[in-house]
């Protein structure tokens, strides 16, 4: 099982899926890290040999930003946009959807179960 960037690729996938499992690698920048290390994106995770694996990880780890790198780069983007007041910054904050969706209905993934609303008594 060829281990990348301190991820275990799976050994049944095609490469080309395989290399997706990476945070920050997607279908097309794994196409073209397959592209650049002459393998074939048909080959499967356990038939690499020792120097694809190697030249696959010596791609990744100079031109690409993956995991925890990527991770923490993204955290911090967030962070700073609370920390200076932004739209976005409040919208992370409040936990609300930030691209300028809708909350009247929806936004369930975002503000979480629904509430119970409390019903008005009658006064008698």
């Amino acid at each position: 099982m060829p281990r990348i960037a301190g991820v275990d690729l799976p050994r049944d996938k095609r490469i080309e899926i395989g290399l997706t499992h990476i945070y920050g690698i997607g279908r097309s920048s794994a196409r073209k890290i397959l592209e650049e290390t002459n393998v074939s994106p048909d080959t499967r995770g356990g038939e690499l040999a020792e120097e694809e694996i190697a030249r696959l990880r010596s791609v990744i780890e100079s031109r690409h930003k993956v995991e925890g790198a990527l991770r923490g780069e993204v955290t911090m983007n967030i962070k700073r946009l609370m920390d200076i007041g932004s739209y976005r910054g409040l919208r992370h904050r409040h936990g609300l959807p930030v691209r300028g969706q809708r909350t009247h209905t929806n936004a369930r993934t975002r503000k979480g179960p629904k509430r119970m609303q409390v019903a008005a008594r009658k006064r008698t």
